[in-house]
């Protein structure tokens, strides 16, 4: 059995700005980026089309909207801006950190999250004290292009951990999207019935 275990709501809790476009707008504005004065509409708007369950990089996005309405930025800019726009609080949640160690005693381990800013998985592992140095894996959709649920990121991580998928025992709050470990072919543990407080004991008595 390997684990891999979700960020955000499962791990750890980060407070989310209501209005994003105006925090990145603060952000780009920091690096010398001329805002739009329709930029809540350009923000909120779709400017490249997806495969459904592809993740839509946010720094992408950015960069895209600020075309639209005639302003050029780098990719780096972009990249940065936006990092520095979710970079915020968090608070490491009860249990994550037993869960993670004994995790480690059983197998290899992973994150595997849903996350659209290139870099924040890592920094908000570093900020919560979770790693990432002590993970064996870090999966994301921003990286891998797919987001939870589809199969493709649980595939992935699976193949970071060097585990067949049918081996993956994938941990999160979200029946939707963590969820569909199930229907990949691995197995979620939903917080929802398995409690992250009691998951390190489980997993202890090969009970998870």
């Amino acid at each position: 059995m390997v684990v891999s275990f979700d960020l955000f709501g499962t791990l750890v809790t980060a407070d989310r700005p209501d209005e994003p476009w105006d925090v990145v707008a603060d952000t780009l504005t920091e690096r010398g980026v001329d805002i739009p004065d329709d930029w809540e509409t350009a923000y909120r708007s779709a400017h490249r089309e997806y495969e459904r369950g592809r993740e839509a990089p946010l720094d992408e996005h950015v960069r895209l909207a600020l075309a639209s309405r005639g302003v050029e930025v780098t990719a780096a800019t972009a990249r940065a801006a936006v990092l520095a726009a979710f970079d915020g609080p968090v608070v490491r949640r009860d249990g994550a950190r037993a869960a993670l160690a004994v995790a480690a005693d059983v197998g290899p381990v992973a994150v595997c999250s849903n996350c659209s800013v290139p870099g924040l998985v890592e920094r908000t592992l570093t900020r919560a004290d979770l790693g990432p140095d002590s993970l064996d894996a870090v999966v994301t959709s921003v990286d891998s292009g797919w987001r939870k649920p589809h199969p493709r990121i649980f595939e992935a991580t699976a193949a970071a951990l060097d585990a067949p998928l049918s081996a993956l025992v994938h941990v999160g709050d979200d029946a939707r999207t963590d969820g569909g470990a199930d229907r990949a072919g691995a197995r979620s543990v939903l917080l929802s019935e398995t409690p992250l407080s009691t998951v390190a004991t489980r997993l202890r008595e090969g009970r998870l």
